[in-house]
């Protein structure tokens, strides 16, 4: 399928490509200068705001909430405890009081100390089912990230989009998958299973782009277009499922974007989200 240019009202800056730069205010505040149509604001950076105050100024700004990041870490502490569980129906909480598209769930890898990865899938999904009986009654979605397998242990033992829609087949209503091209441009069943999603279960579609070398296992993501990723073939499968949501930048780079100043920043993800993705 042709696809048409993504313009910067079809962008969404997530906060975390300019956390060491810009606090939640200024990130609204450069979205709107610079015709984004979007933003998807990290928890931290929400709560140091005012959940409040974020929503009023985020709609002042005539901006879309393409997701919250993050809910999840189910696997924290071992077990889900009263202050797991509590802390992901704040989250959903918060995703509706900002008007967000989703709640993005990183879901945790293994527990401290443990080497049972089959405990912290079913933690996982016992977490999300329960985190689901409140998001359903408040009408917000719960998108499952997978992250890249070298993330398994420590950040999301969801790593493929196979599991996360295996997931989403066992637990119903209310949930989907939040696509990032970071984490599963590898995957040689990507396009299958993209195209099992369907348009109710892609609830975002995040870009930016894979380095070689990459420096730094978290922090050392590229600009789209520095990479080996094909975004555009990856986009034009997620559109042609019916996707029409924001295209969700979302860069953690240490040694180079987060060094830089914000609104050149700014600038290069219009320009690139024109040529490249």
């Amino acid at each position: 399928m042709a696809l048409s240019p993504v313009t910067p009202d079809r962008i969404s800056l997530n906060t975390a490509t300019l956390r060491e730069q810009w606090s939640l205010a200024d990130c609204i505040d450069g979205c709107q200068r610079h015709g984004f149509g979007g933003i998807a604001p990290w928890r931290d950076k929400l709560q140091e705001m005012g959940v409040d105050r974020a929503a009023r100024a985020i709609r002042a700004a005539g901006l879309s909430v393409s997701g919250l990041c993050r809910g999840g870490w189910f696997t924290e502490e071992g077990a889900l405890t009263p202050a797991v569980i509590d802390d992901n129906i704040r989250a959903v909480d918060e995703a509706a009081e900002i008007g967000a598209a989703c709640l993005v769930m990183v879901v945790g890898g293994l527990p401290k100390g443990s080497r049972d990865i089959g405990l912290a899938h079913g933690l996982v999904e016992e977490g999300l089912a329960r985190t689901l009986e409140h998001a359903r009654s408040v009408g917000m979605p719960v998108a499952i990230e997978p992250l890249h397998p070298m993330y398994a242990a420590d950040r999301a033992c969801v790593n493929t989009m196979r599991h996360a829609l295996d997931i989403c087949d066992r637990l119903g209503p209310g949930i989907g998958v939040a696509c990032d091209v970071y984490h599963v441009w590898w995957d040689p069943d990507l396009a299958e299973q993209i195209e099992r999603t369907g348009t109710e279960r892609m609830l975002a579609f995040h870009v930016c782009d894979w380095l070689v070398p990459t420096r730094d296992m978290l922090t050392d993501r590229g600009m789209m277009g520095d990479g080996v990723i094909d975004i555009p073939a990856i986009r034009a499968q997620v559109e042609s499922v019916g996707f029409s949501g924001l295209t969700e930048v979302e860069i953690f780079s240490a040694l180079d974007w987060w060094k830089r100043d914000p609104d050149e920043v700014m600038q290069i993800i219009i320009e690139r989200c024109a040529k490249v993705v």
